[in-house]
């Protein structure tokens, strides 16, 4: 098919990459583990682990996991933030051949016991915090396997204990727990550096992770991504970032901010994997609302590398120490997971000199499809062009592919395109078009270049008078206010207009007063556009990643004009 991204490539930029270079995640890791191991691989709460220390803990757990019986194939779920075990328990994992099921350590009893028993998982690997939710759980007989990790476990010596010691008895942030036949996430490795270890060789196209997705829009559900889906978007990321990186000396380790949480795939695979490919060093950060927290352990290093959401960029910003932060080696700043707003890029840029490089990607898609040129040096509003081995294409509500600059539903076909839907047949065959394109549920634009623009969700989409209203739209208006610091825009039910726009918005200035914020709007907004109520609200709900969940918020307007 004709792909006019690739006109606009940065020089350097392949068109192609080979996601056969490895046959898994396993010896992409072992590569590195060889190549880089006198590194440090990710440093926690200012102690660095080096990669020879993360194969060396990798091994043990593995062996020990292989001697409780679990065998190739089967699912282990982990249930962590980002402390050290995450990356140890990946590794191993994948090591003794299992598949990895990401689950959110916030998650309630009923949406773990879904995801466990939907995955079939036999093995949990869980931070003590959130153990009283497996405790609650009806039936557990699925699990064979429970191991139980403390914050400091890794941290060693007299460290490790007293950080144990404050979060349990000083913070309180165990709740009490109980779950016969558990087992101690250090006792394991030291148990397992005594066992013999088997090395699995899963195939390319066998499963390596299932990521679930769609909770916040129905049932959710396991994308199935195999080792050659996850190694073609490492592979398919570092080329699309080689031109930013190419002003650092060849010497010099690329840190990468880890705030993002690791069970979610824009972290797993995109500050993970990909700095284990490269050699980079992970900074983990466990809980990044606790922003002075977060600061503080970010300044002890120089950063390289930023992925985050707009709403953690811009809550950076607003906190009286950013400035301790060395942004003078940042070369990439990554925006993913919702929409980035120009008004947040903007002060970015200023404060940083490095420009936030939006991107898109799904669950799905493991996650990377399309990328700005990480060599630019402004925002361009855009989710950037299709990165290499990746089609996109916008589909018409007829399936067929629309003219350059119409608006149509979103599908990409490439190497890091998931297998399907975990023992879902159905929705798999749904969302994929005869000839492999995975249809996103997003509706955008490419233009002439090979830009693509989301326009929004289909879900998202507000019709007022038949008129289509997109709350990005607003949103990025509202929020160029400075008097702004979030804002969300939803539909609902109207009987003059069908449907109008209820903006809701949390004010960085409290002076900021209604009959302002509408003058402001009204002068950049045509009128249908415009929103009928305006709600100030102290916060809006996020999920775990920092995405403000508008659909939660409509609900929320939805019982009130019900009630």
């Amino acid at each position: 098919m004709d792909r006019p991204w690739l006109a606009h490539y940065p020089a350097g930029v392949p068109a192609e990459i080979d996601p056969d270079a490895y046959a898994s995640l396993s010896q992409l890791l072992e590569h590195s583990f060889e190549s880089f191991a006198d590194r440090p691989a990710f440093a926690f709460m200012g102690r660095r682990t080096s990669y020879a220390q993360w194969r060396h803990d990798a091994v043990a757990l593995a062996a020990w996991l292989q001697q409780q019986g679990l065998a190739p194939g089967e699912r282990i779920a982990l249930m962590m933030p980002n402390v050290p075990q995450y990356p140890i328990a990946v590794a191993a994992a994948l090591f003794a051949g299992l598949v990895v099921v990401n689950v959110n350590p916030l998650y309630t009893p009923r949406e773990l016991e879904h995801q466990l028993r939907d995955s079939g998982a036999s093995a949990i690997i869980i931070l003590e915090n959130f153990a009283h939710t497996l405790q609650q759980l009806s039936d557990r007989s699925v699990l064979r396997v429970v191991l139980v990790a403390g914050v400091g476990d890794q941290l060693g010596g007299l460290k490790g204990a007293l950080v144990n010691f404050v979060v349990r008895h000083v913070k309180h942030l165990v709740p009490r727990f109980d779950l016969p036949g558990h087992q101690r996430f250090p006792a394991a490795l030291a148990q397992g550096r005594r066992l013999p270890f088997t090395p699995a060789s899963p195939r390319p196209d066998e499963v390596a992770v299932l990521q679930y997705t769609g909770g916040t829009t129905g049932v959710s559900k396991g994308a199935a991504l195999s080792h050659r889906n996850l190694i073609a978007n490492v592979l398919q990321a570092a080329a699309w970032n080689a031109p930013a990186l190419r002003s650092l000396p060849q010497s010099e380790q690329v840190n990468c901010v880890c705030a993002l949480p690791l069970y979610h795939v824009f972290a797993f695979t995109l500050v993970m994997l990909l700095s284990a490919y490269e050699g980079g060093m992970m900074v983990l950060i466990p809980n990044p609302r606790d922003l002075k927290a977060t600061i503080a352990e970010l300044s002890r290093y120089a950063l390289h590398s930023f992925p985050a959401v707009n709403t953690l960029f811009n809550a950076l910003l607003h906190h009286p120490d950013f400035s301790r932060l060395d942004t003078s080696r940042l070369r990439i700043s990554l925006g993913g997971g919702m929409a980035v707003q120009e008004a947040v890029a903007r002060h970015w840029l200023e404060r940083t000199g490095c420009p936030i490089c939006e991107g898109y990607g799904l669950s799905e898609t493991s996650p990377s499809v399309c990328c700005n040129p990480t060599d630019t040096d402004h925002f361009s509003g855009s989710i950037g062009l299709p990165i290499p081995s990746t089609e996109m294409v916008a589909l018409g509500d007829d399936g067929r592919v629309l003219p350059t600059g119409e608006a149509g539903e979103l599908a990409v076909r490439g190497p890091q395109v998931m297998l399907g839907y975990w023992q879902r047949p159905e929705e798999t065959a749904r969302v994929f078009t005869p000839d492999g394109f995975f249809k996103t549920g997003d509706i955008g634009v490419i233009d002439a270049q090979g830009y693509v623009r989301i326009v929004d969700r289909k879900k998202d989409m507000i019709l007022v008078s038949g008129f289509n209203v997109y709350p990005n739209e607003i949103e990025d208006v509202a929020v160029s206010h400075p008097g702004v610091l979030e804002a969300a825009a939803v539909g609902v039910p109207d009987p003059a207009s069908g449907e109008s726009v209820l903006l809701f918005v949390v004010r960085a200035d409290p002076a900021l007063d209604e009959a302002t914020l509408r003058g402001f709007l009204a002068e950049r907004l045509t009128g249908y556009k415009r929103p009928r109520r305006i709600e100030f609200r102290d916060e809006l709900p996020k999920t775990p990643v920092g995405k403000i969940l508008r659909r939660a918020l409509r609900e929320q307007a939805l019982q009130r004009s019900d009630g």
